[in-house]
């Protein structure tokens, strides 16, 4: 069975590649269009030229910046809020955020109650 090709609206990833900011924004959501109207920050401009540099691993804490096609196949560490997570870019990714394949909130798993945790556990039998 053949492996189906990647598109984006119609686009293969090297037609992608080959257009500019204003062409692919008018294939994305009217958020990332106006993100990409209004300008990159100065942290945003400093990723994308760590990305077309070739740097291995790029560190940012740019979690709104918007994955474009030239990051594909790049490893972003995206900041969590404690710590650093690596993100692989693919092909699927294009239009979306850094930050929504980074979550900043753990499963809370809690565990027995302790001695003193409430008066409620008090009355359970602690062996």
């Amino acid at each position: 069975m053949a492996k189906k090709e990647f598109t984006f609206k119609g686009r293969t990833t090297e037609e992608l590649k080959k257009m500019s900011l204003n062409e692919l924004a008018q294939l994305l959501t009217s958020r990332q269009r106006r993100t990409i109207k209004r300008g990159f920050t100065e942290q945003q401009k400093i990723l994308l030229k760590k990305i077309r540099a070739n740097e291995k691993n790029p560190k940012t804490h740019c979690r709104d910046m918007i994955i474009l096609p030239e990051m594909i196949g790049a490893t972003i560490k995206v900041y969590q809020g404690k710590e650093f997570i690596p993100v692989m870019v693919e092909q699927d990714m294009i239009g979306h955020c850094l930050g929504e394949f980074v979550l900043t909130r753990k499963k809370v798993a809690h565990s027995a109650p302790g001695i003193g945790a409430t008066r409620s556990s008090a009355s359970l039998s602690v062996k």
